[in-house]
């Protein structure tokens, strides 16, 4: 082969290795065990890890199933969010346990990675080993029968507390049913200050902090989260301004707001909401996490802008 041939292909060898380097430098994935070996029926602990840049790819969640060739799943923890600067980090604990003994594989998990630009990749851990052993039996030792069981002659005697305690506690009973009963009639009525009504915007505020804790499209239920989302708004907006949207399309609500003296103003944050939640329900193309976010930022937004204003008590005119 020619020399300029050959350093051309080895060119492209490094750029293409480059490329890769920097690709997996962007997403990190791993799964650590915390066990080498286990007893049959015990539990190991499998710790899975993910980290990437949010600005730079779209991760999805590796698939887990529920069995592991012959080991099971027990228990699926939750997917733990972890921010720090631009790279947010997952971490998933499971819990996995085996009722035949061997030596075990975990196999990879696949991570699917969609990157700002360039095509679709897919980034996986280690597999891991857990050898399940079974309790040691000394063979050499004859077999020993099962003993029957023994009955035992119970008299009154051994419940002689049991009566007792249940002898004092219907005398306490009863002692303290006839003292409310003749103290009923003397005692003044009691009067249960009713609460007061919770304000809209605050009721609205706690049902957006209760969802954004839920952290639904974190779990891989986008339509779901925007679909509370928007039906939060819609009660709020229903009960603030008197305008029936609950059965309402996205463009129904935008044309009710614009010609609503006070939504028209805060018009931009309806349709912001509206654009993001139509794209998590009906479209192909899912939100960023940018956006999933800025979604319900945008409703807290609206909801504090035109929240109702307190109403001052008249003034009493002092008197000549």
């Amino acid at each position: 082969m020619p020399t300029r041939s050959r350093h051309s292909y080895l060119l492209c060898f490094a750029l293409l290795l480059a490329c890769f380097h920097a690709r997996a430098q962007d997403v990190k994935v791993g799964a650590r065990i915390d066990a080498a070996q286990i007893m049959v029926g015990d539990q190991a602990r499998l710790f899975i890890e993910a980290q990437h840049n949010p600005a730079t790819s779209q991760l999805t969640w590796a698939t887990i199933p529920d069995t592991f060739n012959s080991l099971e799943v027990v228990e699926k923890g939750k997917i733990d969010t972890i921010k720090n600067g631009d790279v947010v980090t997952y971490k998933q604990r499971l819990l996995i346990t085996g009722f035949d003994s061997g030596m075990f594989v975990i196999p990879r998990l696949i991570f699917p990675v969609k990157p700002s630009s360039g095509a679709a990749y897919t980034m996986h851990t280690d597999s891991v080993k857990l050898l399940v052993q079974t309790v040691p039996v000394d063979t050499t030792k004859g077999y020993k029968d099962i003993k029957g069981i023994k009955t035992v002659k119970a008299s009154w005697l051994d419940y002689i507390w049991y009566i007792v305690g249940a002898v004092i506690a219907i005398v306490l009973t009863a002692a303290i049913v006839i003292y409310f009963l003749r103290n009923k009639k003397n005692a003044p009525p009691v009067i249960v200050p009713s609460a007061p009504p919770e304000p809209l915007h605050v009721k609205a505020l706690r049902q957006l902090d209760e969802l954004e804790k839920r952290k639904l499209w974190e779990h891989n239920q986008p339509k779901e989260y925007h679909t509370e989302l928007v039906d939060i708004l819609r009660s709020y907006i229903e009960a603030r301004f008197h305008v029936d949207v609950m059965e309402s399309t996205s463009d129904e609500i935008l044309y009710k707001a614009a010609v609503h003296k006070e939504m028209s103003v805060h018009r931009l944050l309806l349709s912001n909401i509206l654009q993001i939640a139509d794209l998590a329900k009906f479209a192909k193309a899912q939100p960023t996490p940018q956006e999933h976010m800025a979604a319900i930022e945008y409703a807290r937004q609206f909801v504090t802008a035109t929240k109702e204003k307190p109403v001052a008590p008249p003034q009493t005119p002092p008197q000549s």
